[in-house]
């Protein structure tokens, strides 16, 4: 494609704790479209006491929905986006060793202790700028290294990258994804004394890439599979899925924080520069990296994950729910009757989500939930909170003021959502667009062909004239609500 028309048609992958989606984008200076080619479910899969992830199943969902893509026309490349920190082990003939573990799973407790032994969690932040969080990159390699995995590894690939591989056969890092992993530098250098003292080799890791690097083209035996006769690259994205929603915010000027919100929720802004004030660090602040050199000053909410987590709890117990009607009934409460930690550790790993919130209810004598509607009132009520705390934190702690929030991703569908974040928060609530991780996929993959420019400000200019957003204005009565219950 392109060529005199100016029109690329490209294939997102954007890889999601609960489903895999693919989407076709066809981009060209005055043309955008996004279309699903396909959508498979994922989760973690429990074996003993570990989780893992399929990605065979994942990279099988890839291959299906690439294929759906060809068959409506010729396809110019392809991208993959992901959550961060997991990551596949390759034996030194390229074979995976085996299924990546889920960063839910609970073995890198030993890792911790270590790691604040022959580091510091104080140090490490300043060295990297990232969160301490039981789940990071570096703990789970530690781990790894404890029970021997690596001693049989060549080389470990962050999931985009491992799907990237088995596309390919080539192997790199992605920038924006290894920022993540708090094994780089804040300035973008693997820190090869902070590997030693983990105990770890930097040598662990591919080569690292930027977003719009072309990694090469999908091979010949799988163009064949996906019934392709021409050639596809694999271009490297800003793979971490929310560096990819951050390059997807319509914003006109850097004055907005921004939400990423889904099974996970990022709070945060975008800046020129890391803040690595111990403040910074022991409010749980990280600086990850964006395209063009920016930094994603971000808290960790625990995200849709809580009513996820709930729906299938009460889907075991009673069959398939409306989840939209529901959110519409829980709309009805009453405003911040049950408010909890929505970040609590408790509410991490899979199991009965509803008797753990009613348990923190309990714990803090706020009144118990006792229906479906008031617990799903309870978790949006205490997320709006825990984003109002994030979003005056992001201000306090970076020294800038917002004029508006965006959220993007699924989040966005979430009307009841999106409202009480605008009244915690005091200011307009900017909504959409629903797959942002996608559309900055696109966004990239489209500025690497050269159809459109690759620089974020323009990116996001295009973006604002193809998409459509919703405006959610601050009730100040429920904006004096949330602030008396803010802390």
């Amino acid at each position: 494609m392109g060529g005199a028309s100016g029109v690329e048609r490209v294939v997102a992958v954007d890889l999601g704790a609960s489903s895999g989606r693919i989407y076709t984008g066809t981009v060209g200076p005055s043309t955008f479209t996004l279309s699903q080619a396909g959508r498979f479910a994922n989760g973690a899969v429990q074996i003993g006491d570990n989780l893992f992830w399929d990605v065979l199943g994942l990279y099988r969902g890839i291959l299906e929905g690439l294929a759906s893509a060809v068959r409506e026309g010729p396809v110019s490349s392809i991208g993959v986006d992901s959550w961060a920190v997991d990551y596949g082990l390759l034996r030194g003939d390229g074979s995976l060793l085996s299924n990546p573990f889920c960063y839910r799973d609970l073995r890198t407790e030993t890792s911790i202790a270590l790691a604040d032994e022959r580091i510091g969690r104080a140090q490490l932040f300043q060295r990297t700028g990232i969160a301490h969080q039981p789940f990071n990159t570096l703990f789970q390699l530690m781990a790894d290294s404890r029970a021997g995995y690596l001693a049989e590894a060549s080389v470990a690939l962050l999931l985009p990258d491992l799907m990237n591989y088995f596309l390919t056969s080539k192997r790199a890092t992605e920038f924006t994804n290894a920022s993540t992993t708090q094994l780089m530098t804040s300035d973008g250098k693997w820190d090869d004394e902070l590997f030693e003292k983990a105990g770890l080799t930097s040598s662990i890791f591919a080569p690292l890439a930027e977003p719009g690097d072309v990694l090469g083209v999908v091979s010949l035996p799988i163009a064949h599979r996906v019934g392709s006769s021409d050639a596809i690259k694999v271009i490297n994205v800003a793979s971490h899925d929310t560096a990819s929603a951050v390059v997807a915010v319509p914003a006109t000027d850097s004055n907005f924080a921004f939400i990423s919100c889904g099974t996970w929720s990022l709070v945060g802004m975008e800046l020129e520069a890391p803040v690595l004030s111990e403040e910074a660090r022991l409010d749980g602040f990280s600086n990850e990296r964006g395209i063009e050199g920016t930094y994603r000053f971000l808290h960790n909410v625990m995200g849709l994950w809580t009513l996820q987590e709930s729906i299938r709890t009460w889907e075991l117990r009673s069959g398939p729910i409306d989840v939209a009607a529901l959110v519409v009934r829980s709309g009805r409460e009453e405003p911040l009757r049950s408010v909890i930690d929505i970040n609590d550790d408790t509410l991490l790993t899979p199991g009965d989500m509803p008797a753990r919130i009613a348990r923190l209810c309990r714990a803090n004598d706020e009144p118990v939930p006792e229906t479906p509607e008031q617990f799903t009132r309870c978790i949006i009520d205490s997320l709006a909170l825990a984003y109002r705390n994030a979003v005056e934190d992001v201000q306090r702690l970076s020294g800038r003021a917002i004029d508006a929030v965006h959220i993007v991703g699924g989040g966005v569908n979430n009307q009841l959502l999106c409202q009480l974040t605008a009244d915690a928060c005091g200011v307009d609530v900017i909504a959409g667009p629903v797959e942002a991780a996608a559309i900055g996929n696109v966004l990239v993959q489209a500025g690497a062909l050269g159809v459109i420019d690759s620089q974020r400000w323009p990116m996001r200019e295009f973006l604002r004239k193809v998409t459509h957003v919703d405006v959610y204005r601050a009730n100040p009565e429920m904006t004096k609500r949330f602030t008396r219950r803010r802390r």
